[in-house]
């Protein structure tokens, strides 16, 4: 048996309670394909060690976008991103940020993709706290962009500092000074309606909307850095915040995610 058919398969406890089915089916698919070894993790302290406890298996995460994302910052903190990849079978109501990355849907085809598939270098957005982002990053965090906190005060350690956005929060403009490699995109002086963040081809895709009728604007830099008065901002599917000041590092095929030999995915 390879090491590359030896899998450490960690079934988050989400996944478990909401659709248990699909958990059994893709369970039976990557047991019957390879040598398996199956955690079930009762909170992120099990879901840590876990990971930690891997040795040369492949990690195989089976759950919704949050475990993927809890994943790949243990991961990265750990720094095996680099050399190493993840797998998962996106399980649960919100895999969107899976699917857009190019993981099949369906666990037969998720779960067939982890053993046949080929790996796919992305790209990552890292902040100076080891946050990382796979999708979109927007500011400010508006409400309709919220997620339920419920159950994630234990993860804070893990990704970031996550909280409940304030539900009386307003997309009123704000002042913020956005740099890219060093050129000011926006300042104190001007009011911004959102700044959104994207990796794309091996740049972090900036937008700056200013408020008023005046054109976005789109530039791509390595480095991103907003600062001014407290604001919060929405990472995949996490809300953060409020901060003063946030870099974000584009780190051009940081991680490794496995996906169908076809599949080119995004980043």
């Amino acid at each position: 048996m390879s090491a590359h058919d030896q899998l450490l398969v960690v079934i988050d406890p989400v996944a478990r309670r909401s659709d248990g089915e699909s958990v059994r089916i893709a369970k039976d698919v990557l047991c019957g394909g390879s040598e398996a070894k199956i955690c079930l993790p009762e909170g992120p302290e099990d879901f840590a060690r876990a990971l930690a406890r891997r040795g040369s298996r492949r990690p195989v995460v089976i759950g919704d976008d949050r475990a993927l994302l809890r994943a790949v910052a243990l991961l990265h903190r750990d720094r095996w991103l680099g050399d190493g990849a993840l797998a998962l079978v996106p399980v649960g109501t919100a895999v969107e940020l899976a699917h857009s990355l190019g993981v099949p849907r369906g666990p037969v085809a998720a779960a067939r993709a982890v053993l046949d598939g080929a790996v796919r270098r992305l790209d990552l957005l890292v902040d100076e706290s080891d946050g990382v982002v796979l999708g979109d990053l927007s500011i400010p965090a508006l409400p309709h962009q919220a997620v339920a906190g419920a159950g994630l005060g234990s993860w804070r350690s893990l990704i970031r500092s996550v909280v409940r956005p304030d539900p009386v929060q307003s997309a009123a403009p704000h002042r913020l000074r956005v740099e890219a490699d060093g050129r000011i995109l926006a300042d104190l002086d001007r009011e911004v309606t959102e700044v959104t963040l994207r990796a794309a081809g091996g740049r972090a895709e900036v937008t700056v909307r200013p408020s008023g009728a005046g054109e976005p604007l789109t530039t791509k830099a390595l480095a991103v850095t907003v600062s001014g008065p407290d604001f919060r901002y929405r990472a995949d599917t996490l809300i953060t915040g409020p901060v003063r000041t946030r870099t974000w590092t584009l780190r051009a095929g940081a991680w490794g995610l496995t996906l169908p030999a076809a599949v080119r995915g995004r980043g």
